[in-house]
């Protein structure tokens, strides 16, 4: 049962004796016992070759499946500290931002501004100075930032590139609150907008060279990409016959799904979403005697979600109504996503993951915040689990941070980095004295 769930863990996990000769939970050569005795918890690791193979895996893909020019864009929200950047940076991603605070962070880690791309569906004014200045390419949501953009061009000098995005009015089957591609969706324009933008630039000699849409966050079948990209196809051949003009580059988002829980594997791979979303863009343009556009992914939680792994301390375990409860030292302050999208995941005890039978009691396992809804996982076959005990949340690498906050004075956790027995601390942690920070004494 319990072996189940050790293929949620990043590539580099391992049962190794901890120092009492124990057999433990072991992630890019370290040993989570130690790492918490180190740095505290909860905590969140990193394992940097787990993010590596997702990114390989990605680039070989579309190497293997697309015969046009190809690329990857991080999506940063998943999760971005100057580690991070760093290391997509590294990797030849774009990094994608949203507004100028994760502007801020890319520019700092030393992104190049070629490898900056702007998101965001209501740019304020200085969200558009910040991406003029810093960033390669804006992605375009409304009609109204575009003259905005037209105005600050007139002003400040060239534009980035500019990609157009796109509302397909097509959403994937996932949380309806990680739905964006609907027809009644805040995000992006329409077809005929979309047209009236191309013209706009025509005018004004703005340089928009590619086109982007998204249909929503976390889906598991390649295939509800293909009608969005149908559509999408059929609007590029609308721009080349009414307008003469063609994207260089077409992104159709992220939001690629993974596995958080034993039960949702097996999972379909990298390469079947690359391959199927590849060959159909390849059969919507093949009548077409024009190049085939930059196909340029856009993934976030597939490329860091299971090298996370988050590490939390058990501090009561109680017994009410029939359920047994184990209160960890986190919770809904590092991880709002059970609490927003009803998110499912698993845990494993560090020490003797694998050797201890189920109780014939499941746990409910929960955070000290003073809420209800602060209920990390319910319901989930456990061992007999001591107070002070470790226990390991995988797949803890994508948004959990980006959404974390100060609920009820909460300190956000230590952020540490693993590279073949190497613990870099890329965030440390909160402590009172930052929660003062914007106070006015």
């Amino acid at each position: 049962m319990y072996r189940d769930r050790l293929p949620l863990f990043p590539d580099t996990v391992a049962l190794r004796p901890d120092k009492n000769g124990q057999p433990a939970l072991h992630v890019g050569g370290r040993d989570l016992n130690e790492l918490a005795a180190e740095f505290g918890t909860p905590l969140y690791i990193y394992d940097q070759h787990t993010i590596d193979s997702a990114v390989q895996a990605y680039q070989d893909a579309l190497g293997r499946h697309y015969s046009g020019p190809a690329g990857i864009t991080y999506a940063g929200k998943a999760s971005l500290n100057l580690a991070m950047a760093r290391l997509m940076a590294a990797h030849g991603l774009l990094v994608d931002c949203t507004g100028v605070g994760e502007l801020h962070i890319a520019r700092t880690a030393g992104v190049p501004r070629a490898q900056i791309l702007l998101h965001g569906v209501n740019k304020s004014w200085p969200d558009l100075q910040a991406g003029f200045a810093q960033a390669g390419t804006l992605v375009v949501d409304n009609l109204p930032e575009l003259a905005r953009i037209a105005q600050l061009a007139h002003a400040r000098g060239p534009a980035p590139s500019l990609w157009l995005r796109v509302r397909p009015g097509y959403a994937v089957d996932t949380h309806q609150f990680r739905q964006t591609g609907q027809l009644d969706s805040k995000f992006g324009m329409d077809a005929d907008e979309c047209v009236d933008a191309v013209a706009f630039c025509q005018r004004n000699e703005l340089p928009v060279t590619g086109l982007h849409f998204h249909q929503g966050s976390h889906f598991h079948a390649a295939e509800e990409v293909l009608p969005a990209l149908d559509t999408v196809c059929e609007l590029m051949g609308r721009l080349q016959q009414e307008l003469d003009w063609w994207p260089q580059a077409l992104s159709p988002g992220g939001g690629w799904g993974i596995a958080y829980h034993e039960k949702d594997l097996p999972h379909q791979s990298i390469e079947e979403y690359v391959a199927t979303v590849a060959a159909a863009l390849a059969r919507n343009l093949s009548s077409f005697s024009l190049p085939l556009p930059r196909l340029q992914v856009e993934p976030g939680r597939s490329l860091v979600a299971r090298a996370g792994v988050a590490i939390y301390q058990v501090g009561t375990v109680k017994r009410a109504g029939g359920r047994r409860w184990l209160l960890l030292d986190g919770g809904m302050a590092d991880n709002i996503r059970p609490a927003l999208y009803e998110a499912r995941y698993s845990a494993l005890p560090v020490t003797d993951p694998l050797g201890r039978l189920p109780l014939s009691e499941n746990a409910w396992l929960a955070g000290p915040y003073c809420e209800s809804g602060d209920l990390l996982i319910e319901d989930l076959p456990l061992p007999d689990i001591e107070l002070g005990e470790l226990l390991a949340v995988p797949v803890s690498g994508a948004y959990q941070l980006m959404m974390a906050s100060n609920y009820n004075g909460a300190l956000r956790p230590a952020v540490v980095m693993l590279r073949d027995g190497d613990a870099h601390l890329a965030q440390r942690r909160e402590t009172v004295d930052d929660l003062l920070l914007r106070d006015i004494v």
